[in-house]
């Protein structure tokens, strides 16, 4: 017999066993979905049955090699034709039977064996005679297009091994597929272990494999770069120390994005991909991997160390798409969204598939230990993610009947802590004290005041501490926002403002005092004129922090107010020793000419009429009557409106005064630094622990939320008490400061004071064990969420811990700077 592409065939037994064996096999095989079937030309197979039928091995009916030319195209490609019919132009035979006819008959050479596989489609199960044909290439190379088929019943995963394995793929690389079906439509293969039939992908469809770039973005997704240069591809800094960009009222989003980033047991399964082999697409409590796949590119992003600030659009549409209140631009509570976010993700990466129905047990006499232990079981029977391992903790819940006293226990998973925080009629403000001392650097206070007071109020809690009149103010920018009037409301104040009371002397409060309070800015000239304004004037910018000056109405020369003011600053250690005074002394009631008389400034005339003037800086001509020279001052002076521009404002009832120093006497002379420091005082009014102990207490239910007691058979305003049974790897703790009643809203700035480091829960822990490894109950603090304000407006932003470096970092939005861990326990 002739030899064969598949070499020499065997020996082939009788004509009559051939004829059994192979007939056998062809009747009595049945489809199963994954076998494989041949495809044999109908005129060979009717030959070869004609030639085992005769029983005569001379017949002239003999098949030769399996020949299946007229099924091919062409002989080049080796295209199966289009449009062939079964039992007309080919038969289908199982495996078997090919794999004997094969080794009887050989085939001709160089043709290759039409092998076809076995698909359960929806309404039947078929020999895929035409599997389908797909056109392969990278995203970084679209013209390098190569054509490979692919069955029905093949995995999306195993066509990415192959065009891996095609486009030589590093193993470490990450990658994901796009469909294209035409020129315009791309759509993403999330699921990779769906069938390209469960995908809809068809024959000429093209797939798309792009890699992650190494900065965390995806090629297809990132913007176009229009430069040939870009920033952020130049730029490395320490991975998680990376800005999010506001995308309007988007705060909240950044703020919990932060705290979670910043979290490592999280951060590093997603920087490993932990997350790929556990996306869950059938979840239909989850959103697709949706969620999950989103978080993961902004937290890879953040990670990269290529990025000085990521624009999280992509996952805040995506968190808009699954949760309705979060679509738009409207401002939205923090702890909302992390709640949100965390049960996102438990779901999307829920290792449970399809979920039981578990009946819950209530206690019945029960040992705890036994209860908790079934209860946790059947929780991680729904439920088993990376969120659950390191998020979820167990509460013990005691209900009892007022009337019957059933005691009701059951025990809760929870994931993170909303811990009440005491309610108060009183609010704390922080103040910082200016005293007329010059000596005395300014001191923060921390203040009970009540919420419904007014500033007299604010100054009466002061004057306990200083006993002086005082003056307050709302500074902004270098600049007075605003001064209060005693009978004005608190409630103006914002907990953000930077408040500043400045004490008075007697003589400027009372009515025929021979004080006046004047408003001092400090400013800074430019070295150059402002041309561009179409002014002769040197440019001015505001710096340090304003002052309130009692001011004897008796310096009435400019004089005599600079070595007022010299004395206010330099004996407040703001100005250097090294004063260009012959004396030394700022207190000199006049200084000595100088060798030089610098840049031929001279003494102006101390009957120069006051309050100074815009002009009164300005070089003047030299006057001859002038007996005096001084050296060049360090700053002049000009009268300014509240704004601190030299226009002065026609309603400004509180005379502002400016100094403007030159730049170099100011670099020489004034100590910015010592002046911006100032005494702190702590006063935290309320402890961490205090919040978990108010947690635990036991409280009646509401009327709106009654118990149904099973022995009654009725609802009860039960008693409820919960207690912690066991604590999570990673604790969340949220403190309710937005308080809602039927009667109120309002926000609560109780100072809450807590540790840094080893934060104890042992004492609030129900769970005790034997054994060696105590639960978790003893915590250091990895990130703080921030909210500024009140009710219906605020600012979210965060302090979090370089798991990397340890450092911590004040993360406000896109800005990302150093903290210092003083800062950090703020209300």
């Amino acid at each position: 017999m002739a030899g064969s592409a598949d070499g020499a065939a065997a020996e082939p037994p009788g004509l009559e066993t051939q004829r059994r064996e192979v007939e056998g096999l062809v009747q009595n095989h049945h489809l199963r979905a994954g076998d494989s079937w041949y495809l044999l030309d109908k005129r060979w197979y009717e030959l070869w049955k004609e030639y085992v039928e005769t029983g005569d091995q001379n017949s002239s009916s003999f098949p030769g090699q399996i020949d299946n030319t007229e099924l091919f195209e062409d002989l080049e490609s080796y295209h199966l034709r289009d449009g062939l019919v079964e039992n007309e132009d080919f038969v289908l035979i199982p495996a078997e039977a090919w794999h004997k006819l094969l080794s009887w008959y050989g085939r001709a050479a160089d043709q290759p064996p039409l092998e076809r596989k076995v698909v359960d489609l929806p309404s039947t199960v078929k020999v895929e005679v035409y599997p389908v044909e797909i056109f392969l290439c990278l995203h970084s190379d679209m013209e390098n297009v190569l054509t490979e088929k692919f069955s029905r019943a093949d995995s999306i995963f195993a066509i990415q091994k192959t065009m891996r394995r095609l486009f030589e793929v590093p193993e470490t690389a990450e990658t994901r597929l796009w469909m294209k079906s035409s020129d315009t439509t791309c759509e993403r293969l999330r699921n990779v272990h769906i069938s390209v039939l469960e995908s809809c992908l068809s024959s000429g469809m093209v797939l798309i494999m792009e890699m992650r770039n190494t900065d965390g973005t995806w090629p297809s997704s990132r913007p176009q770069i229009m430069n040939s240069m870009d920033e952020q591809d130049s730029y490395h800094g320490q991975p998680g120390v990376c800005g999010l960009t506001n995308l309007g009222n988007t705060c909240f989003m950044n703020s919990a994005l932060q705290c979670l980033s910043n979290t490592p047991p999280l951060t590093e399964y997603f920087l490993c991909n932990g997350y790929l082999e556990e996306l869950n697409f059938t979840n239909p409590l989850g959103m697709k991997g949706e969620i999950a796949e989103a978080y993961a590119d902004v937290i890879k992003q953040m990670w990269s160390g290529r990025h000085y600030s990521v624009v999280p659009r992509i996952f805040k549409t995506k968190v808009g798409h699954f949760a309705s209140q979060f679509l738009g631009y409207q401002q939205h509570d923090s702890q909302e969204l992390l709640s949100f976010l965390l049960d996102g993700l438990h779901e999307d990466l829920n290792r449970v598939k399809n979920k039981e129905y578990i009946e819950l047990r209530d206690a019945d006499g029960r040992p705890d230990q036994a209860v908790a232990e079934e209860a946790w079981r059947n929780h991680r029977r729904r439920n088993d993610s990376v969120i659950v391992d390191i998020f979820h903790g167990l509460f013990k819940s005691t209900l009892v009947c007022p009337e019957c006293h059933k005691v009701s226990v059951t025990f809760d998973p929870f994931c993170y802590l909303s811990v009440p925080l005491p309610v108060s009629k009183e609010r704390v403000m922080e103040v910082f004290f200016v005293s007329l001392d010059p000596a005395a650097k300014p001191k923060q206070y921390r203040l009970v005041v009540p919420k419904a007071g007014k500033v007299s109020d604010l100054c009466l809690a002061l004057s306990q501490l200083t006993n002086v009149p005082m003056i307050v103010a709302d500074v902004f920018n270098h600049r007075f926002y605003k001064i209060y009037q005693a009978d004005e409301s608190l409630s103006c104040i914002l907990d953000r403002d930077d408040i500043f009371v400045y004490e008075l002397s007697r003589g400027s409060v009372e009515e025929d005092g021979d004080e006046v309070v004047l408003a001092l800015y400090l400013r800074e000239r430019s070295h150059y004129r402002d041309y561009g304004s179409g002014s002769s004037n040197y440019g001015t910018s505001l710096f340090g922090h304003p002052l309130l000056i009692s001011t004897p109405r008796s310096l009435c020369s400019q004089e005599a107010l600079y070595l007022y003011f010299l004395q206010r600053l330099s004996a407040g250690a703001t100005v250097s020793e090294e004063l260009p005074d012959a004396s030394g002394s700022p207190q000199a009631a006049r200084q000595q000419p100088s060798e030089e008389d610098e840049d031929g400034e001279e003494e102006v005339d101390k009957d120069e009429a006051t309050p100074p003037s815009p002009q009164s800086s300005e070089r003047q001509p030299k006057r001859k009557c002038c007996p005096t020279k001084r050296s060049k001052s360090l700053f002049s002076i000009q009268a300014v409106n509240s704004n601190g521009t030299t226009e002065r404002g026609l309603g400004d009832a509180q005379p502002y005064v400016a100094i403007d120093w030159d730049p170099d006497m100011k670099k020489k002379h004034y100590n910015e630094n010592e002046a911006e420091v100032w005494e702190g005082l702590r006063l935290a009014l309320v402890d961490l622990q205090q919040c978990i102990e108010l947690f635990t207490t036991v409280e009646t239910l509401e009327e709106e939320n009654p118990w149904y007691c099973p022995l009654c058979k009725k609802h009860q305003l039960a008693t409820k008490k919960l207690d912690l049974w066991s604590l999570p790897e990673v604790l969340i703790i949220h403190l309710k400061r937005f308080s809602y009643t039927k009667y109120s809203r309002e926000k609560l700035d109780t100072i809450v004071d807590f540790p840094l480091r080893d934060l104890d829960f042992s004492q609030f822990l129900l769970r005790k064990t034997d054994s060696d490894r105590e639960p978790p109950s003893r915590y250091d603090l990895m990130a703080v969420s921030n909210h500024y304000g009140g009710l219906r407006d605020g600012h979210y932003t965060s302090y979090a811990r370089n798991k990397d470096n340890g450092q911590w970092y004040y993360f406000d939005d896109s800005k990302v700077t150093y903290a210092r861990e003083e800062q950090i326990v703020v209300s």
